[in-house]
């Protein structure tokens, strides 16, 4: 099972999980990305991630396919979301299954990494303060949003 997807809807871990399961795999490493309360000292009520969608889509399933051969993974499933997330959602998850675990976890790595870079996935901060901000993932910049 190789398969990607930007998601309007909450991440079923376990189900993604149970795609990247298989019995020839003994590692399945998962990495999960929350949305976390604090942000540079400031306190976080939600965030919104935008995407150009279709780039976002093509991009995410490139990187994918290029970890799946990288590491000669067996399976491997990333899903990441957009819309509006409140602290604690689930905003992006990746399982790799390999019959190692080395290679399981250098392929998760290398997939939150190239999409932290890649994919054009942008995400406002909305502070409890009534600010916010956008920021670019790939330069961790902020813009005060209007």
């Amino acid at each position: 099972m190789i398969r990607s997807a930007i998601v309007d809807r909450e991440i079923d871990l376990t189900g993604l999980i149970a795609e990247a399961r298989s019995d020839g795999a003994g590692a399945v490493s998962v990495f999960i990305g929350t949305v976390r309360e604090l942000s540079e000292g400031r306190l976080v009520e939600r965030l919104a991630y935008d995407a150009y969608r279709a780039m976002a889509e093509s991009e995410l399933a490139d990187i994918v396919r290029e970890a799946s051969e990288r590491f000669e993974i067996s399976a491997i499933v990333a899903e990441h979301r957009v819309g509006e997330l409140s602290v604690g959602d689930i905003s992006v998850a990746i399982a790799s299954a390999h019959a190692h675990r080395s290679a399981a976890l250098e392929c998760t790595r290398f997939v939150i990494e190239e999409i932290k870079k890649r994919v054009p996935i942008w995400k406002r901060e909305r502070f409890v303060d009534g600010t916010s901000e956008w920021v670019d993932p790939s330069a961790h910049t902020r813009v005060a949003a209007q």
